[in-house]
């Protein structure tokens, strides 16, 4: 352990984790509310790409339609909200189980195809529930709805920011842990051995189609609870929760910190909303409304890590040992 704490990649996941556990109390002190408003984004959309990376990272399947997973959680929590049910208890199961429906749903069907069928068989029925989102006018339609936040008596308040903040932290260390337990299990060393030769596991007599449709399950399991948390961060749910630009975000946060990696969603996301954050007032300072353009510039930032950083950030951060 000591000397995994000399390593860089030791120091910043420590650097992190303390940096993460203090930010509501360092943007207290120095009134930076809105920054403790980016962290929350920054853990709630790291959740999101780390169930993505579940299945692309390990088990090699693009998926284009990642974020359908994020709308259905969402909009479970805002569909219970508008009826009156307001406990969290109630909206965050339903958002999960919604999800893991879904997903197994679309991955029988769509892991009956490989490579780029599978991407877009993904992104077709993703964008099915984008459309069907769109046209429910009972809950806002294009314009999305208002809810309350979940309520959670004599245990939380949501309401409260910083509050809100440690429960999303405490959730991502949950999701962190369980897909470390995930990646070194049986199940995730067949999930990894089907990604790298399927007709070779097969072979050795195992059922690949179950073992991903489980693995699709799971992912979008996760899926939904940071939809569910995105959904109380803003008291807002709309379907561009579900685009298919949420789901290419998503894709790029997983690769732009390292594909396969525990920590590398992490680094990933936090880098997005950096450069995001970082790039949008440079860009209205050289020009009046260029901020909304900053992709313009990341994109060439991108394209370097996928040519000289082929296992993104966390490749940067030295060899693994052990």
């Amino acid at each position: 352990m000591m000397a995994s704490l000399r390593t860089p990649r030791g120091l910043l996941t420590v650097l992190l984790l303390v940096l993460f556990a203090v930010l509501p109390l360092l943007t207290q002190a120095f009134d930076q509310r809105y920054l403790l408003s980016i962290g929350t984004r920054v853990v709630i959309w790291s959740i999101a790409a780390v169930s993505l990376n579940m299945i692309l990272g390990y088990g090699g399947l693009v998926s284009f339609g990642h974020a359908a997973f994020f709308g259905i959680g969402g909009y479970a929590v805002g569909i219970l909200s508008a009826s009156g049910v307001a406990s969290g208890w109630v909206q965050w199961p339903v958002a999960i189980a919604a999800a893991a429906v879904w997903a197994a749903l679309i991955g029988a069907l769509s892991l009956r195809t490989r490579g780029v069928y599978f991407l877009m068989i993904t992104l077709a029925f993703a964008q099915l529930v984008y459309y069907v989102a769109a046209g429910l006018e009972v809950y806002g339609g294009d314009d999305g709805l208002n809810i309350g936040r979940s309520r959670f008596p004599g245990l939380i308040n949501l309401a409260d920011k910083a509050s809100f903040y440690w429960l999303c932290l405490a959730l991502l260390v949950a999701t962190l842990w369980f897909c470390d337990r995930f990646a070194c299990s049986r199940f995730g060393f067949v999930l990894r051995g089907a990604r790298s030769n399927e007709q070779r596991m097969t072979a050795l007599g195992f059922p690949v189609f179950q073992y991903r449709l489980v693995a699709m399950i799971i992912s979008g399991a996760f899926g939904g609870l940071s939809g569910a948390l995105l959904a109380n961060e803003g008291a807002y749910v709309s379907p561009a929760m579900m685009s298919w630009v949420k789901s290419g975000d998503l894709i790029v946060m997983v690769v732009l910190g390292g594909m396969g990696t525990l920590l590398g969603p992490l680094y990933g996301a936090i880098a997005f909303f950096v450069l995001e954050e970082s790039l949008k007032p440079l860009m209205d300072l050289a020009h009046k409304g260029w901020g909304e353009y900053w992709q313009i510039v990341f994109g060439p930032m991108l394209v370097l890590v996928a040519l000289y950083a082929k296992g993104g950030i966390d490749s940067l951060l030295g060899r693994r040992h052990g």
